[in-house]
């Protein structure tokens, strides 16, 4: 089945330009320097499948003119990825089919429980709230007629989520990746991994340390996400190999679910 893949944000998690900074990526005049916090949308059979509500998830909503969502897939619960839930208000309402559905680790489920109390307790009566519904991740998530694989990877000490979805797979946030989730990315047509920076970071993958990545499981095409203001997108493109490009907000890409 042939789906779209929309990058609803490109950066890290204070996004580009930074508050404060002074650089010339966070001044720059390319549209593609502009980096909302990291999150994909998959399109395909009538239906899209968002991953993490990322805080700008109104503007990237609005910018890419969403006015349908059938579900939602978490990585893990930092702020960068889940702070817009409350923006999925009015996409809520318009959901045909009760409940929107929310997809998450059973210790994710149990933390956007307690952050959001008064989406998900019961007695809560004032105001409107997200017509939305948690499930645990215990295994593979058939959505629509695709399957979503989920895929650990480890993100400083935590190991969190990625997912495969037909010929496509979607790493954010991580460190390391193991071995057994090596094994799963190989005959890919698309793979997104974290490529914060050129220098080191506790929690986040390099340039070399993600093309290190791609030379082991070659992929068709490669795209890095989750980028801070150190990587300037048209003279790092030019400095990448054949295959392997910086993703940008807005960039779609076909590929088969």
């Amino acid at each position: 089945m042939q789906a779209i893949l929309t990058v609803l944000g490109s950066g890290t998690s204070m996004g580009v330009p930074t508050i404060g900074c002074d650089c010339a990526v966070c001044h720059s005049s390319d549209p593609r320097d502009r980096r909302t916090r990291p999150s994909v949308m998959l399109s395909y059979g009538g239906r899209n499948v968002l991953i993490d509500t990322t805080p700008d998830f109104r503007e990237q909503a609005l910018r890419e003119k969403i006015i349908q969502l059938d579900a939602v897939l978490y990585t893990h619960t930092h702020a960068d990825h889940i702070l817009g839930i409350d923006d999925l208000r009015p996409l809520t309402y318009l959901h045909k089919s009760g409940k929107m559905p929310l997809y998450a680790t059973p210790h994710a489920c149990e933390v956007l429980r307690n952050m959001f109390q008064y989406i998900f307790k019961p007695t809560y009566r004032f105001g409107g709230l997200p017509q939305v519904e948690l499930h645990p991740i215990e295994g593979v998530v058939e959505l629509f007629g695709a399957r979503f694989e989920p895929l650990t990877v480890i993100h400083g000490e935590t190991p969190i989520l990625g997912f495969r979805f037909g010929s496509a797979a979607y790493l954010t946030d991580h460190s390391e990746v193991p071995q057994e989730t090596l094994e799963k990315l190989r005959g890919l047509d698309i793979l997104f991994l974290d490529a914060l920076r050129y220098k080191p970071h506790p929690t986040h993958s390099t340039v070399e340390q993600s093309l290190k990545i791609v030379e082991a499981v070659r992929p068709k095409r490669t795209f890095f996400t989750h980028i801070c203001h150190d990587l300037p997108h048209e003279e790092t493109n030019a400095l990448l190999p054949e295959g392997v490009k910086l993703s940008f907000d807005g960039m779609k890409l076909e590929f088969e679910i």
